[in-house]
């Protein structure tokens, strides 16, 4: 096998790019875990030769460097750890004036999240005309094309590595270049920079680096949680995609040999502009296919040649959905592509001995430097065919122009599916039929106002554009008050605002299978009731750029301020008051005036909890802090058990936890290994069991206490297979469970009982492996079912090969049940089961409640028990 001392050494093709290319890999031929500050000493803070305040670029920060961490997961495998990436950096800005680093975020556990930039040094009005020009680009697009200076504009090129902690190399191969960039004397370097603005998150996910984890130090895949933002990387990372508006983005993985790069199978997201997109994604990956080609790597290496699913695969690596950091940044315009680099070194690989490790590890090093030089020189290559290709992108979506069809390999036109079928015989899924604005109503027509709050806050946040209304308005003969909240579409966000207000499409019949899920919808799942407007011509006018606007008085929204009287419905001058369990705002301050001790009740209905006239001041600083409505109660309604601080035990998901926790509960994590070590069941008042709590698992002991728990009016929360498992391994509430597909996900509407637990809840519900309850038994509620129709709103849910398992089956029957055990050793355990997934990823968060109602009713028993 031949050495990977020799890297970058093989023949070339003739390119533009070729001089920098091979500077780049040749300048100081740094090897996996080797720092910069063995080179460069850390600048002074207080030493920098760069005036900050003359100069747009650099903005260079001395960066505080973490304690050597010898345990770090990186630095065991010979690559860079996270406490040698700051020394790493700070050489590189003594360095050079072309690197710049700013601390964009941290992590759950508090590690500094780095944004690189690398480009030619850019004085203050330098630095206000490239602003000037993207935001024309974004909010004026026929004024950007007409800009006599749109040539100096640098193509914004963004690279995001290491968002899974235990995908390495991506980290290692941007820090090589930025030392690179920041010592090489070539005049291709030289003009690239003059040319881009390179942006590098050099390690999205340094918890999940150092402790070798794929996810989170919260438990979260953030590459599933761009949507959502629930975790403060992604929130970051966003707002950086958003501050800095790339046009080429590439984020780097692993593992998959040869090399995947995208971009993917059909089908493509639906929001984006599939035919803009496909213009340059292709190309674009071919030149990334030809740079790691050039690298010289090959069988005898264990490495295979690059492949593209757009051309290699038939389907199941589609860009469906909108959470991955690609597919995300293209709803902002940008060309999005994942590339995988080849040679696994996690999981089971680390067996393998130390030196096969450092081999891999140095080839992925240089496919991910080969990776990001390609980009650049693409972008060097393109660039004003790219900017163009964006201002093409905001000006539809700024004119309102209907969304376009393309061929699933636009961009690819004379290619063949690796099975050799034609690729027309995939099914498209029909252009998006965009809405000509959304209003999310305030005042009596809205169902909740902490979640259209916390819903409009989101949308900003993702850079779409708001207004209020500042008078009544009315539309197709509904009165909206003043305070409503509208999304006019004619913006340049408007895949983002559809993507995340839109309730989405059922692909069941365009493909197979999806890679992730399929649907997804905060304007369905959050809580907030969310008008689409299809506005007749007569409520539009002309403006003065040629575009239109909904002719209602407005004003712009920047920001919904928890605490403000704006954002808080009034709060009654006395009580008793009633706060309602429709949403997980509510729930948390109910907690919070538990953790106050506040006496609160509980009434039978199980739809809210009664807070006493005499805690008045408590009770008011308390909503303020949550921003919900504090109505007065009838006290004629009032009555009910006293409720205590809920204490649960939860056997679930690490997100499921975050969720539990998000809503103010006191949660304790519980397995069967937990549970057999002694658990006291007395310092709990409900489970909550998502995941397979093994009843075979737990030792004898540990069974006869929890039967007794049981016994003794004891509750059990169960969502999802795993928990429903749990009810059949015990034989608690007398019901049939049936299951969809382990894939079938999405969207689902709901039918809500008027006496259960989930009145006046949700009508839409999420799944990921459905399941429904049939043959319920004479004692049991049923809170919930599937509607009778057809039940996916959006997502993809098939049957199964023998035909089983399919929509039609679910189709009327129960998805929420509740009851108490009448019979056998278990006899009055409390029980709710739950057959969607409530609390998945954090996102259907408006289902919060009803799992706090589920776990209030089920804690209510057991005190009465």
């Amino acid at each position: 096998m031949r050495s990977t001392q020799r890297a970058g050494q093989g023949t070339r093709a003739t390119r533009l790019f070729a001089a920098l290319t091979l500077s780049l890999l040749t300048a100081v031929g740094a090897q996996p875990g080797a720092s910069l500050a063995a080179d460069h000493p850390a600048p002074n803070s207080s030493a920098s030769t760069i005036d900050r305040e003359q100069r747009g670029y650099p903005r260079q920060t001395h960066l505080e460097t973490p304690t050597v961490n010898v345990k770090d997961a990186a630095g065991a495998i010979g690559l860079t750890g996270f406490h040698e990436i700051a020394p790493a950096l700070n050489a590189a800005q003594e360095a050079s004036d072309r690197v710049s680093v700013e601390v964009i975020g941290h992590s759950v556990e508090g590690r500094d999240l780095y944004l690189v930039t690398l480009t030619a040094p850019e004085s203050a009005s330098e630095a206000r005309q490239q602003s000037d020009i993207a935001r024309d680009i974004r909010q004026d697009p026929e004024a950007a094309a007409a800009r006599s200076d749109l040539q100096a504009y640098k193509v914004p090129v963004f690279v995001g590595a290491n968002i899974h902690g235990d995908e390495w190399e991506g980290t290692d191969g941007a820090l090589r270049l930025v030392q690179n960039v920041a010592t090489a004397q070539d005049p291709a370097i030289e003009r690239v920079l003059s040319h881009t603005r390179i942006h590098l998150v050099v390690s999205i996910n340094p918890d999940g680096r150092v402790a070798n984890t794929r996810h989170n130090a919260a438990g979260f895949d953030l590459n599933r949680d761009f949507l959502t933002a629930s975790q403060p990387e992604t929130v970051a990372v966003r707002d950086a995609i958003l501050a800095t508006q790339p046009i080429l983005l590439i984020d780097l993985h692993g593992y998959a040999n040869g090399t995947l790069i995208e971009p993917p199978t059909p089908q493509y997201q639906e929001n984006i502009e599939i035919d803009l997109e496909m213009k340059h994604a292709y190309p674009h990956a071919l030149a990334i296919e030809a740079a790691i080609g050039d690298v010289g790597y090959d069988a005898d290496d264990g490495v295979r040649p690059p492949q593209s699913p757009l051309r290699d695969w038939n389907e199941g690596w589609d860009g469906w959905a909108p959470v991955f950091t690609g597919q995300y940044a293209a709803l902002h315009g940008a060309i999005g592509q994942t590339v995988e680099l080849p040679l696994k070194v996690n999981n089971d690989s680390y067996v393998l001995p130390r030196a096969e490790v450092t081999r891999r590890t140095a080839i992925n090093t240089d496919i991910a430097v080969a990776t990001i030089e390609a980009t650049l020189g693409y972008a060097d290559t393109h660039r004003r065919a790219l900017t163009d290709t964006q201002i093409e992108w905001f000006r539809r979506a700024v004119a309102g122009e209907p969304a376009r069809a393309a061929p699933p390999t636009a961009g690819a036109p004379a290619l063949r599916l690796i099975d050799g079928s034609d690729p027309s015989a995939v099914v498209p899924v029909e252009p998006v039929s965009y809405p000509r604005g959304y209003i999310i109503p305030m005042g009596s027509g809205q169902r909740s106002a902490p979640a259209a709050t916390r819903l409009v806050e989101h949308l900003i946040a993702n850079g779409v554009t708001i207004s209020r209304a500042t008078s009544a308005i009315q539309v197709d003969g509904v009165r909206y008050p003043s305070g409503s909240f509208l999304i006019d579409m004619r913006q340049a966000k408007r895949g983002v605002a559809a993507a995340l207000l839109d309730p989405g499409t059922d692909t069941s019949s365009a493909a197979t299978s999806m890679y992730d899920i399929a649907g997804w919808s905060a304007g369905s799942l959050w809580g907030a009731r969310v008008v689409r407007v299809m506005a007749p011509a007569h409520q539009e006018a002309r403006s003065a750029n040629g575009g239109s606007a909904l002719q209602w008085p407005t004003e712009r929204v920047r920001s919904v301020r928890p605490g403000s009287a704006k954002a808080i419905p009034r709060i009654a001058d006395e009580g008793p008051w009633r706060i309602g369990l429709q949403d997980s705002a509510e729930v948390a301050a109910i907690n919070e005036l538990l953790r106050r001790k506040v006496a609160l009740t509980y009434p039978a209905d199980g739809t809210a909890v009664f807070v006493p006239a005499e805690t008045g001041a408590v009770a008011r600083d308390v909503a303020a802090a949550f921003a919900i409505p504090l109505p007065q109660a009838n006290p004629d309604l009032g009555g009910g058990n006293e409720l205590g601080r809920v204490r649960i035990a939860a056997a679930a998901s690490e997100e499921e936890l975050f969720a539990l926790r998000e809503m103010g509960f006191e949660v304790t994590p519980v397995s069967a290994a937990i549970l057999n070590n002694d658990f006291d069941f007395a310092s709990i008042d409900t489970f909550f069991v998502s995941q397979s709590l093994s009843w075979s698992a737990m030792s004898g002991d540990a069974q006869l206490a929890m039967v007794e728990y049981l016994q003794e009016g004891g509750g059990v929360v169960a969502a999802g297979r795993g928990g429903l498992q749990f009810n059949q391994d015990l034989d608690l509430l007398p019901v049939q469970i049936n299951a969809g597909p382990a894939d079938a996900n999405g969207v689902v509407a709901v039918q809500n009982g008027s006496n259960g637990l989930a009145g006046n809840t949700l009508d839409h519900a999420f799944i990921y492996g459905p399941s429904w309850f049939t043959d319920v038994g004479e004692n049991v509620v049923i809170d919930q079912r599937y509607v009778a129709s057809v039940p996916l709103v959006s997502g993809h849910w098939r049957a199964g090969p023998d035909g089983s398992g399919g929509q039609s089956a679910a189709a009327g029957e129960a998805v929420m049940v509740h009851g108490v055990d009448a019979e056998g050793e278990t006899a009055g355990a409390a029980v709710a089961l739950i057959g969607s997934e409530p609390l998945f990823r954090a996102h259907p968060k408006g289902q919060y409640a009803l799992v706090a109602r589920a776990l209030l009713w089920t804690s209510q028993q057991a005190a009465q028990g």
